[in-house]
C-alpha cells in the first residue's frame, strides 16, 4: 500500500436514478439512500435529502420542491446533485477527513455522453473530492458480484437500475463488448401508471405503480402460483374523483411486457455481438444478473427461457455497483503493477 493510499478515504458511489450507495473502503455499505432532495423554492436551501425527502415526493405545500436529481442514469440538477452528495458524505466522513484526502470512484452508465460524463466529475470534485474517476456500471456491478474478471474467459452481466439498463460481456479485466439502453425500473413503473390510466381510466402516482411491481409485478407467468391481487387508489380520469380499484398480477404483467422486452432484445443482440470464444464460455457460465430492476419476479427465468443461456441472480443485486466501485481501487492498482512486469520483460 503506497504512501496515498494509507492516509486517503476511498469512496465507491452508485450514484442512482433511484438510490445513491456509498461504499467507504474498510466499513462497507454506508449509505443506501432514495436520490431524492428537497428544497425550498426561490433559496434552494435544503430541507431534506433521501428517505425524509422521498417522503415529500408529490405531497410538499407550495414553497417546497421535492427534487429527483437524477433521471435515466444522469445528472438532471447539478446544483441539487452536488447538495445532495455532500450530505451523503458528511453523514459517514468528517470534514477533517473530507478536505485530507478522499478518493472517488463514480458508477456511470456507458450510454452517457461526454458532457454528462464531465458534469458528474465536476459535481463530485465541488462536493469536497479530491480525486474523483468513473468506472462503468456494469464492469463495477461484475466486481461487485465477485466475479472474476481478470480471468481470460467471458462473463456476461445485466445490470438493470432505476434509469438504464447495461449489458456487458466481459474477459480480462475489460469490456469486449457492451450495450445500454435508458430503459430501467423507473420504466417499469411509467408502463403500469399508463396501463391502469388506458384500461381503467384511473391515474395514479409513481409510488403506488412502484409498490404494484414490487408486490405483485412479474414478468413471467407461474402457474404454481395463484392469481395475485392488490388494491390500489387513485383519481378517476374522467370524473376527476378519488377511487379504488383491484389490480392482478396478470394485468401487471401485461403492463410491463413492451418494456421487459426490450431488456431481452439487448441481451439477445449483447450476445449476437460477442465472439464465439466467449459465447461457449458464457453459455457455460450463465449471464449474472444484478440492479434493482433485476429483482422483478420471473425476469431470470424468462430471460434463460429467451436466450437458451442459464441466468444467476446475485445475492444483494442493489449494492454491487457501490461494492466494485469501491473495490475498483484496489483491483484495477493490482491490474496496473502485473502489466508493468510485462512491460520490464519486453524492454
Amino acid at each position: 500500500m503506497g504512501f496515498l493510499d494509507r492516509f486517503s478515504t476511498d469512496i465507491g458511489i452508485d450514484l442512482g436514478t433511484c438510490n445513491t450507495l456509498i461504499y467507504v473502503r474498510g466499513k462497507g455499505i454506508v449509505v443506501d439512500e432514495p436520490s431524492v432532495v428537497a428544497v425550498e423554492k426561490g433559496t434552494k436551501n435544503v430541507w431534506a435529502v433521501g428517505a425524509e425527502a422521498k417522503r415529500m415526493l408529490w405531497k410538499t405545500p407550495g414553497n417546497i420542491e421535492a427534487i429527483r436529481p437524477l433521471a435515466d442514469g444522469v445528472i438532471a440538477d447539478i446544483d441539487s446533485c452536488e447538495k445532495m452528495i455532500k450530505y451523503f458524505i458528511s453523514k459517514v466522513i468528517s470534514r477533517h477527513q473530507l478536505f485530507k484526502s478522499t478518493r472517488m470512484k463514480i458508477g456511470i452508465p456507458s450510454c452517457i455522453t461526454q458532457v454528462e460524463r464531465r458534469a458528474v466529475i465536476e459535481t463530485a470534485l465541488k462536493a469536497g473530492a479530491k480525486e474523483v474517476d468513473v468506472i462503468e456500471e456494469s464492469l463495477a456491478a461484475a466486481i461487485g458480484a465477485q466475479i472474476p474478471i481478470n480471468e481470460p474467459a467471458g462473463h456476461m452481466i445485466c445490470d438493470i437500475g432505476g434509469g438504464t439498463t447495461e449489458v456487458s460481456v466481459i474477459s480480462l479485466g475489460g469490456m469486449v463488448v457492451t450495450k445500454a439502453i435508458r430503459v430501467g425500473g423507473d420504466k417499469f413503473d411509467e408502463a403500469i401508471m399508463k396501463y391502469v390510466l388506458n384500461v381503467h381510466n384511473l391515474r395514479i402516482g409513481q409510488q403506488t405503480a412502484e409498490r404494484l411491481k414490487i408486490q405483485i409485478g412479474n414478468a413471467l407467468s407461474d402457474k404454481d402460483k395463484a392469481i395475485e391481487k392488490m388494491e390500489v387508489r387513485g383519481n378517476d380520469a374522467i370524473t376527476g374523483l378519488p377511487r379504488r380499484l383491484e389490480i392482478d398480477s396478470v394485468e401487471v404483467r401485461e403492463a410491463l411486457k413492451s418494456t421487459v422486452n426490450e431488456i431481452v432484445e439487448l441481451i439477445k443482440v449483447t450476445l449476437g455481438e460477442t465472439p464465439s470464444e466467449l459465447a461457449a464460455d458464457i453459455v457455460e457460465r450463465g449471464i449474472v444478473m444484478s440492479g434493482g430492476g433485476s429483482m422483478l419476479k420471473g425476469l431470470p427465468k424468462l430471460i434463460s427461457k429467451e436466450t437458451g443461456v442459464p441466468v444467476f441472480p446475485v445475492e444483494k443485486p442493489l449494492e454491487c455497483v457501490a461494492l466494485g466501485a469501491g473495490m475498483a481501487f484496489d483491483l484495477f492498482k493490482n491490474m496496473s503493477s502485473d502489466r508493468a512486469i510485462y512491460d520490464n520483460l519486453n524492454d
